[in-house]
């Protein structure tokens, strides 16, 4: 390969831009080519990247010998349909999250890289978060003693889907972060929700996971709500510790609060309150270290953090999850 990775990235709307930004600052990275079906939004991201050629059609992308991968930041249907035809023309991949609405898609999505022998990575971007690698750092570090729990609010007014529910469209994040965390799959996937602006896609959902070791975790996901929360709280035997996406400062808070057994004895606890602290983050936008993962997988010919089977581990617990929101739906609804 080249001492230069060239990118093209495909799905110019609401997030693609970002995605374009990032790959076209990083050392050692071309932007080559921008793709979208909309000539206007071609030429939104055109005037910022003049050096990238422009099409609407991704083969234009996959017949450029001169192109190493494709970034799809397309509409989720799209995703497994667009990263087979990608993988199998031989370029890596890098596609949004979720992989594919489907376990089926989704696995038919790590074969195809498995068979190309490319690069196969969904952006979990929460993964790269620096709170987030720092909530793992604590619970893998043993200071938060035994996990008991972990919930997660992700919560806002908007924005309103009509092509996926608010469990695919947050949860996706949320559930990654779970399982990042707990290292293990859950043996329980239980969800209830409510559509209550557009019939047939539930704005509000709360999910149930338990897990072998005894591990429970909670999600509220809601984009009908009035407060604006992207928090995670993990309960350990020894300290808890919070990761507030919202906070402009401590980010992670760590208390050293739980319960220790009386020095009488007799079966009787204490509550312990001890201190509270915040440990430093470095000021790094996670879009960015997803980027340069991604980047750094392929020139090392290695598994990136969230690579395939990772996200196909996310979309099994997802369709688990929309099994069972489906079975719990009121009969009028």
């Amino acid at each position: 390969m080249s001492s230069t990775i060239r990118i093209g990235v495909v799905g110019l709307g609401y997030w693609g831009p970002n995605l374009a930004r990032n790959f076209a600052s990083l050392p050692g990275c071309e932007l080559s080519w921008c793709c979208d079906a909309d000539p206007e939004a071609r030429a939104r991201v055109a005037a910022a990247h003049p050096g990238a050629r422009e099409t609407g059609d991704l083969q234009d992308l996959l017949d450029d010998p001169e192109l190493h991968a494709v970034v799809l930041a397309t509409p989720v249907p799209t995703h497994a349909e667009l990263a087979v035809r990608v993988l199998e023309a031989g370029k890596h991949c890098f596609v949004e999250k979720p992989l594919a609405q489907s376990v089926a898609d989704a696995q038919r999505v790590v074969e195809a890289s498995r068979q190309s022998g490319r690069t196969l990575m969904v952006g979990h971007l929460l993964e790269y978060h620096p709170g987030v690698l720092k909530l793992k750092q604590l619970a893998d570090s043993g200071e938060l003693g035994r996990i008991f729990y972990i919930y997660g609010n992700r919560l806002n007014l908007g924005k309103l889907r009509a092509d996926e529910n608010a469990l695919w469209s947050l949860g996706a994040h949320d559930v990654s972060v779970v399982l990042a965390l707990a290292g293990e799959d859950p043996v329980e996937a239980v969800a209830h929700g409510e559509a209550y602006v557009r019939p047939g896609v539930e704005d509000v959902v709360f999910c149930f996971l338990r897990f072998p070791s005894g591990l429970a975790a909670h999600l509220h996901l809601s984009w009908l709500d009035p407060h604006k929360e992207r928090r995670f709280t993990v309960v350990g035997e020894s300290k808890m510790a919070t990761f507030d996406d919202m906070a402009v400062e401590g980010k992670i808070t760590v208390y050293d609060k739980g319960f220790d057994e009386a020095p009488r004895g007799y079966g009787e606890w204490v509550t312990r309150s001890g201190d509270i602290y915040s440990p430093r983050l470095p000021t790094v936008e996670p879009l960015r270290l997803e980027c340069e993962e991604f980047i750094a997988s392929i020139r090392e010919s290695r598994a990136p953090r969230s690579d395939g089977e990772s996200g196909l581990r996310v979309v099994r617990v997802l369709e688990r999850l929309q099994s069972s929101l489906e079975s719990s739906r009121r009969a009028d609804a």
